[in-house]
């Protein structure tokens, strides 16, 4: 090995043992905040605080040496792609700091600690969180992209109950009490958080271990209207034929006609697209179903005749186009179809980006 090589590998195991250290002292906090949470620890929690100066000046040291690393070595290749990812993961361990201090911070304006079903699920979603970043930090520290992969997965299917959270604040009328809900609230996001960090390391370590760059996300989108015969199956049309790889499409309607209008299955025909399977559905989503969507587009009145509850997670929006055209009024129907392909347009590249198709 030569000189400069073996001052590369020098450098190189210098900055993944600071990202180590940083990491382990991460990951302890976050154990720590949620311990002081879970007993009414209020030294801990205050020490958990303070203990997180450190962890930002490790990581404007790290970030130094990275940069420092780029300039004298000027990496390639895999060499690059690892510092590149350790720039990265360096930013999301300082954060996953400050989630653990917001924990802290909010569990010392508590009268006590939580009890009951908000005790029980902060539990199982502090676990879940602690595995997962647990996992993502040895993934990265072995550079294993398989598992890390395995993490993502179980990243994904996560579920932080928000609605739960939700009801039990509209079930309490004390001023204490809602605003200790709402401090649990805060927690249970930043515990959320912490596992998507740990995901978004993961991620990091597939990219310098592969150099495969994260899948971009696919949306769920359900257009609703009163009886999914018209406007909505226009949407879901044009969403479907004019950005198949960026969502799945769908329509619905709480009372739906007995048929596709047939002024729309002879318009859609002669852009070619195929009626033959579209019919009127009615809008029967079950709880989790309803939660997998990621936007709610409603074509006529507001989202809430729809849905009364919507999902923590679930966007809606409402686009008032107006009534559907009359049969043979060409122009009309040239026109909602200009209108809704353009709102379309700007809901799936804000999305996905200029690049969504």
């Amino acid at each position: 090995m030569s000189h400069l090589e073996a001052r590369l590998e020098k450098d190189l195991t210098e900055i993944r043992g600071l990202i180590h250290k940083q990491a382990k002292t991460v990951a302890q906090s976050v154990r720590d905040a949620v311990h002081a949470l879970q007993t009414g620890n209020r030294k801990l929690a205050n020490a958990t605080v303070l203990n997180d100066h450190p962890v930002n000046r490790r990581m404007r040291e790290i970030d130094r040496l990275c940069h420092q690393f780029i300039a004298v070595h000027l990496p390639s290749a895999g060499h690059l792609r690892l510092l590149s990812s350790a720039i990265r993961v360096n930013i999301e361990l300082e954060r996953i700091g400050d989630y653990a201090v917001t924990i802290c911070r909010e569990s010392l304006q508590l009268a006590a600690p939580p009890r009951g079903h908000m005790a029980i699920e902060l539990e199982r979603l502090a676990g879940e969180a602690q595995l997962a970043l647990g996992q993502a930090i040895d993934a990265f520290e072995r550079l294993d992209a398989a598992a890390a992969r395995t993490t993502i997965r179980v990243v994904s299917q996560l579920d932080a109950n928000m609605d739960a959270i939700y009801g039990e604040l509209m079930a309490n009328t004390g001023q204490q009490a809602i605003k200790d809900l709402l401090a649990v609230f805060v927690m249970f996001t930043q515990l959320k958080r912490v596992a998507d960090q740990a995901k978004n390391i993961c991620e990091e370590t597939v990219f310098a271990v592969t150099g495969e760059q994260k899948t971009p996300k696919i949306y769920n989108v359900m257009f609703v209207d009163e009886d999914n015969s018209y406007l909505s199956q226009m949407a879901q049309a044009i969403a479907a034929k004019a950005y198949p790889d960026s969502g799945h499409y769908g329509s619905g309607a709480p009372n739906p006609a007995q048929q596709l209008n047939p002024a729309l299955s002879e318009f859609l025909q002669a852009r070619g697209v195929d009626t033959a399977g579209m019919e009127p559905s009615r809008l029967d989503l079950t709880r989790l179903e309803l939660a997998h969507q990621h936007v709610i587009v409603s074509l006529q009145g507001p989202v809430s005749g729809y849905f009364p509850e919507v999902p923590f997670h679930t966007v809606t929006l409402e686009w008032d186009l107006g009534a559907p055209p009359e049969a043979g009024d060409q122009e009309s129907q040239e026109a909602l179809y200009r209108a809704l392909a353009l709102e379309i347009k700007d809901l799936m590249e804000l999305l996905r980006g200029e690049g969504a198709s």
